[in-house]
């Protein structure tokens, strides 16, 4: 308990304004729902009745056992602290905490998705069995992991691909190879150890890095 009235002062939650309404017509029991969060797109399944299951990383079921704040929406602040100690559980919130002020898609990976979905009782069951505390990966089992499995039988993320994507052309590059290089020649004549095993492990990572573009 000390830990999260720690927590809880180093990270004071913002007031939010009042939360906006949400048609719940709009929702199937089994559809797919997508709301931007800060840096990502958040996703969850609709069981029906406002509420939605969704896979979220919260560092508060790790420092209290207090049910009444964990069962609040989680924060960025929470959020953020879960994903960094890779803490999370898939567990059911309003439309509303879901959303946490954010217009929602419906069904939108319908479009780039060549799987066709389950039926909407199929897709709101599997969501359902997989409801408790899970271990958090950002790039190996995170939210849009989760509903992907649910509606479509398989746990893929297509933010995931598209970062890593990203991040192999940055650092697989031929300018990547030349500066590795350069660096590491600079690095091995500052310290005073130019020895032919630094070259060659210089040379390696450089060629690898090069062969790899």
């Amino acid at each position: 308990m000390f830990l999260y009235q720690l927590l809880s002062f180093f990270f004071v939650v913002s007031k939010k304004e009042e939360k906006p309404k949400y048609d719940l017509s709009l929702y199937k029991r089994g559809d797919l729902l997508e709301v931007p969060r800060t840096l990502f797109t958040h996703f969850g399944i609709y069981l029906g009745d406002d509420r939605v299951a969704h896979l979220i990383p919260d560092i508060l079921p790790a420092i209290t056992k207090n049910k009444s704040a964990i069962a609040k929406m989680v924060t960025n602040n929470r959020l953020i602290l879960g994903a960094i100690t890779k803490e999370a559980s898939v567990r059911v919130d309003s439309v509303a905490d879901f959303a946490y002020g954010s217009e929602i898609l419906i069904n939108h990976v319908d479009k780039v998705c060549a799987q066709p979905p389950l039926d909407g009782d199929e897709v709101a069951r599997r969501a359902e069995k997989l409801l408790g505390s899970v271990t958090y990966s950002l790039l190996w089992y995170n939210c849009e992991h989760y509903v992907m499995y649910c509606r479509y039988g398989m746990a893929i993320s297509y933010q995931t691909y598209q970062f890593c994507t990203t991040i192999r052309k940055i650092v697989f590059s031929r300018l990547s190879a030349l500066l590795t290089a350069l660096c590491g020649v600079c690095t091995a004549l500052y310290v005073g150890c130019v020895t032919p095993l630094t070259f060659v492990l210089v040379l390696l990572v450089s060629f690898t890095i090069w062969m790899a573009t």
